[in-house]
């Protein structure tokens, strides 16, 4: 199952606004003591691979350095854009890749917090700052001089003698450019401005107000009779989520991101099913302040306005220039290639659920938040399995240490070691340092695993510190998920889609591990969206790899390995419900499309309205399989960097079961293999043709029949 990655990265590396403060960041700052103390924010961390000093850092720093960071790259910049000198790759290029230091650590370590560990003083900075590093990004790349000068360089680099990085990110300069606007005139700049600054004030909203609505949607429950079907573990937690509240003798069951919940497979009151449901459903439709509705209307409006000035026909169209699809319509052929098999499969699924309640007793039709509880039964009854079966096989450190860890070590002979003296931002992060195969240190490596009212929903991997051979920086990465922590004294215990999550975001972290770029614009996941997904994907199907499984799937009362007959059954189960989960991200992808080929033209949507007919029009509005993410709380498409790129998990899908063939036609998990994969897929950052590099790995271009295998969908 394709998880979540949000890759939060403010779109800015080099971002800020023509703001300037009367009292420098540079001043001491007064702690709680009174006495000075500088902003740790603002310079280079001395702690290994320069990793944040989160035990340094206060809330009260951000904004303080955000300005700091942005003012100091606004000076690099007027002098490269001044610079009395021709124009070169070292004085203009290399000197924009160096420039905004000071931002970029800013910004990394602000979105790392303020995704996983936010409070009301960051969410304050966020809204603050949000359109102001709009308009620094466009200080810079709608800066007249400055274009001119990357315009020059680009017209000559034939004449150059580049070597082939250097040439692609002459492209690279000159492309954000154009696409940013460069090519306005000054009356059209001007609007583009304001619209910029606008959307990035609605996106840091649309944020908060998502997270704020997720944690109120959480269903509390006052009878603990109504959590019937849980385990005792499950039980404990929510008991533990209640009591974080300060809900004495309740249980609280939080909402994660998707529009289906966990404890829908499970909880046999069908009117606790429904309310949970609804909860989801609802989450930012309530009419209240965290309502995303006027929010996401106009940001639609928006992008299309944008998408107009800039010569597009829609916001889609212009932001798939540089993906590997190029256009909407290729996505729209994409997507419509895929939809007949899948509806096909969910129409039958539907029906065998239908006669499973029917056979059951039960009259009732089948209802949204019937699917995953009678699903689970009708996957035990033809499979004899079921999550009370296999969890007890999957313990996080395991699956950790033993299952991903030594999936590594065997693919790309990677090592770990957890470190203590490494300060971070939530007690329960965990870091590693990880070393290459011949020792040498490689990256660090951030765990934060478990749910917090604070944390966004979903997955994601994103860098602490990039990699550059030009700054002479190495990666520091972390993944972030959103497991329900267990009572004091219980073991973490994860279903297979847990697992599976896992792997996925680690699959991105070695990505971002073994970059080894000069430049940081081209370095690791600094890929387009229907490719940044394929090396996580890929990395998905080591989880049921018999070498691996039989590792890390250790019983944690036995410790004995999970048995073949067990595991058969697992990947048996694999394929049901295939039909529900491609059809639930199929919807989400159409909404995706529906929104961003909007004109400049067409006026403010109603979005429940529009979403509706979206999904009609398309032949893909299926009561009983709601999208995944509904418009008002689909953060992908809003804020997270996913506009127009939804599509992209289920084309980096196509890349990734092709893959994975190869490497089963060659011999599977081995230390030669996974060399070839990190050579000519995971170190490359942007610096090739993603098409020539998959064909080069390959030997030919994507095909479906991988993916339609491994979907059964064939």
């Amino acid at each position: 199952m394709i998880k979540d990655f949000n890759k939060t990265f403010f779109y800015l590396l080099s971002a800020c606004l023509l703001f300037f403060i009367t009292t420098s960041a540079e001043s001491p700052i007064k702690n709680s003591s009174g006495t000075a103390r500088k902003n740790p924010l603002l310079t280079p961390s001395k702690l290994l691979f320069q990793a944040p000093p989160f035990d340094k850092i206060k809330d009260g720093d951000y904004k303080l350095a955000f300005e700091e960071g942005m003012k100091r790259q606004l000076v690099e910049i007027e002098k490269i854009a001044n610079n009395p000198a021709r124009p070169t790759f070292e004085n203009t290029l290399v000197a924009l890749e160096k420039s905004g230091q000071t931002l970029t650590r800013v910004s990394l370590i602000f979105n790392a917090v303020t995704g996983a560990n936010t409070d009301s003083v960051l969410q304050k900075v966020q809204e603050e700052e949000a359109p102001k590093l709009a308009a620094h990004n466009d200080a810079i790349f709608l800066n007249t001089k400055l274009y001119e000068r990357v315009k020059s360089i680009y017209e000559s680099r034939s004449r150059l003698k580049l070597d082939h990085e250097s040439l692609k990110l002459v492209s690279y300069y000159y492309n954000k450019f154009v696409r940013a606007g460069a090519n306005l005139n000054q009356d059209d700049k001007i609007k583009l401005k304001k619209l910029n600054e606008e959307e990035a004030t609605l996106e840091a909203k649309f944020t908060n107000k998502l997270l704020a609505g997720t944690k109120e949607g959480a269903l509390v429950v006052s009878d603990k009779s109504d959590l019937a079907g849980l385990s005792p573990a499950e039980i404990d937690a929510a008991a533990q989520a209640a009591a974080a509240r300060g809900l004495t003798g309740k249980w609280v069951l939080p909402l994660q991101n998707t529009t289906q919940q966990p404890a829908l497979q499970s909880l046999e009151n069908r009117d606790v099913r429904k309310k949970l449901f609804e909860n989801s459903w609802n989450r930012n439709e309530r009419g209240d302040a965290n309502d995303t509705r006027p929010v996401i209307e106009r940001l639609a409006k928006i992008r299309a306005e944008k998408a107009k000035l800039l010569g597009f026909p829609n916001y889609a169209a212009w932001r798939l220039q540089n993906q590997m699809a190029k256009t909407p319509e290729a996505v729209d052929k994409f997507l419509d290639g895929l939809a007949p098999a899948t509806h096909a499969n969910e129409e039958k699924e539907a029906a065998d659920i239908q006669a499973f309640i029917n056979k059951s007793g039960k009259d009732f039709k089948l209802e949204p938040w019937d699917w995953s509880y009678y699903a689970q039964k009708l996957s035990k009854e033809r499979f004899n399995l079921d999550d009370s079966q296999i969890k007890p096989y999957f313990v996080l450190d395991n699956v950790l240490k033993k299952g991903i860890f030594y999936e590594a070590h065997e693919l790309y002979g990677l090592t770990f070691k957890e470190l203590h003296n490494i300060p971070v931002y939530q007690k329960d992060v965990r870091v590693f340092e990880v070393y290459d195969k011949n020792g040498s240190p490689l990256a660090l490596f951030y765990a934060d695993y478990f749910k917090r009212d604070n944390k966004s929903g979903g997955a994601w991997m994103d860098n602490l510190v990039l990699q550059s051979k030009l700054l002479g920086t190495k990666p520091v990465v972390y993944n972030v998920t959103n497991f329900t922590k267990p009572a004091p004294g219980q073991p973490a215990l994860l279903s297979f889609d847990d697992v599976t999550t896992m792997f996925h975001e680690f699959g991105h972290a070695l990505h971002g591990m073994f970059a080894d770029e000069k430049y940081p614009s081209l370095s690791g996941t600094n890929v387009p969206r229907d490719f940044v997904e394929f090396p996580s994907q890929f990395n998905e199907h080591w989880a049921l790899y018999p070498k691996v499984l039989e590792h890390y799937a250790l019983n944690y009362k036995t410790g004995k390995p999970m048995p073949k007959e067990l595991a058969d059954k697992i990947e048996k189960s694999t394929l049901f419900n295939e039909g529900y989960d491609f059809t639930e991200l199929l919807e989400a992808a159409d909404l995706d499309m529906a929104w961003h080929t909007l004109s400049a033209s067409a006026p403010e949507q109603n979005s429940d309205q529009f979403e509706t007919a979206s999904l009609k029009k398309d032949h893909l509005y299926i009561p009983q399989v709601p999208p995944r993410y509904r418009s008002s709380y689909f953060l992908h498409i809003w804020a997270n960097g996913y506009a127009a790129g939804y599509y992209a998990y289920l084309w980096s899908e196509m890349l990734d079961d092709d893959a994975y063939d190869w490497f089963m036609t060659n011999g599977g998990l081995t230390r030669k293999n996974g060399d070839r994969f990190r050579e000519m897929i995971l170190s490359r950052g942007a610096t090739e043709d993603y098409g020539k590099m998959f064909r080069d790995f390959s030997g030919h271009d994507p095909q479906l029949e991988s993916m339609l295998k491994y979907r059964g969908l064939k």
